[in-house]
């Protein structure tokens, strides 16, 4: 089974997917700091060499060529201009990355397989993206919702009162959406 990471960013998600039974696993940035990073963590990993699974990070706008059974995207969660390359893991100027990996999804996914895309709704609580524009674009891509995991987050800045986002924090849900071609 083929799966690809699309963003890769630091290899995790790759990295997760090498080890869940997939027998090839493709991650793609368009960054090549991304890739450098995805590389050396899989490398310290011992992940690039293995005799069981084919892992690759390749230098791409999204998607690499051919089909995969479970394709996954954790992309930037607020939209707006990033002033650094680091802030293009936090910003996603007009929703770029998260509208060309639903609009591509389908046309990549093999008869079966599914999509995930793992997102903050950090944008709506801060009045950023509605949520009906998710649905909408999701609708559009000819997808369809057939599950999803929520968690809240963790960490201390979402129990800070003092953090000036605090409200939006505590509100947060990270969701795991699965999709498919609409039928």
């Amino acid at each position: 089974m083929v799966a690809f990471d699309i963003g890769t960013g630091t290899g995790v998600l790759t990295a997760i997917l090498a080890k869940r039974g997939f027998n090839h696993v493709i991650g793609t940035d368009q960054s090549q700091r991304a890739i450098d990073c995805a590389l050396d963590n899989l490398s310290r990993l011992n992940l690039l060499n293995l005799d069981s699974v084919k892992v690759e990070i390749i230098k791409a706008d999204l998607f690499p060529e051919g089909l995969a059974s479970l394709i996954v995207c954790n992309p930037p969660w607020l939209p707006g201009r990033a002033s650094s390359s680091i802030d293009h893991a936090i910003y996603d100027e007009n929703n770029k990355m998260l509208l060309g990996f639903l609009n591509g999804l389908a046309k990549h996914l093999e008869p079966e397989g599914e999509g995930w895309l793992i997102m903050s709704d950090l944008a709506e609580h801060l009045g950023l993206r509605a949520h009906s524009e998710l649905m909408q674009a999701i609708q559009k891509a000819n997808l369809s919702v057939i599950g999803k995991l929520q968690t809240r987050p963790h960490h201390p800045k979402s129990q800070d009162q003092s953090d000036p986002l605090h409200f939006a924090r505590a509100a947060e849900v990270t969701t795991l959406w699965r999709l498919a071609r609409a039928t």
